[in-house]
């Protein structure tokens, strides 16, 4: 049995499949990796949430990194380990989905239930009043204007991306719903994710240390590599796809 068997032996044996993705998953659809070479912080800094909320100027150079972002999440389309996921799910095969990703590409795939982690960056929320956009014509009306948007709502001047940024908390919710299904996870599928960014990466050690069959599948190692039962340092979307033809 080679390990694409393996792992759909264990999925087709499963009854509580949880999946987390990371950004493993979009680069195959064209999205750099925020730390890799053509990612949007090799080239910029990140602005922290503190300065976001204080600070006109550090709101005016978060919408022009997120304006240059968007044009990548606006071109992309789902790929192949995205279809298979939503295929899984579809079929009942997955008890739930965790992205670390803002793009929706799970969603556009077909992919329901979703929990972001990292919130969307295909949406705009004010942070005085909660108000929701799509972000499309807020990102050309920055383009145009030159000018960071204010909220149609309230006409707050914090109104920003719906994706969590540096220094700002978890939405409370979706990370609790994250951590009871790793809790409660009999096989827990980490797929293209560093493992590195907490708390995110704590939710495949929640579900090894509840009795989960763990399974790695990302191009690099990572630092849960030995805590797993099996892993592959391979691209994701063949890798999905070989198991979801192993599974009966």
């Amino acid at each position: 049995m080679d390990n694409y068997q393996q792992i759909a032996a264990w999925l087709a044996a499963a009854s509580r499949t949880v999946v987390f993705t990371g950004a493993g998953i979009s680069t195959e659809s064209g999205i750099p990796d925020f730390r890799s070479p053509g990612g949007i912080w090799a080239t910029s800094t990140p602005v922290e949430y503190h300065d976001f909320l204080e600070s006109a100027d550090a709101r005016y150079e978060y919408w022009r990194q997120k304006a240059a972002a968007h044009r990548d999440y606006a071109r992309c389309q789902p790929n192949i380990g995205h279809q298979v996921l939503a295929q899984w799910q579809a079929r009942g095969r997955l008890r739930g989905l965790i992205t670390q990703n803002i793009d929706e590409l799970h969603q556009q795939a077909g992919s329901t239930g979703v929990l972001e982690l990292h919130g969307t960056a295909r949406k705009v929320k004010c942070l005085a009043c909660d108000e929701i956009r799509e972000a499309d014509p807020w990102v050309a009306a920055f383009l145009e204007s030159d000018q960071p948007p204010s909220c149609p709502a309230c006409a707050s001047p914090l109104f920003k991306h719906a994706t969590i940024s540096f220094g700002q908390a978890l939405d409370r919710a979706t990370l609790a719903k994250s951590m009871k299904l790793s809790q409660e996870a009999d096989l827990f599928l980490a797929l293209g994710s560093s493992l590195v960014v907490h708390p995110a990466a704590g939710l495949p050690q929640l579900a090894r240390q509840r009795g989960a069959r763990l399974v790695i599948i990302t191009r690099d190692e990572t630092p849960l590599d030995g805590l797993a039962d099996l892993v592959l340092h391979e691209p994701l979307g063949a890798a999905l796809e070989a198991i979801a033809a192993a599974l009966p």
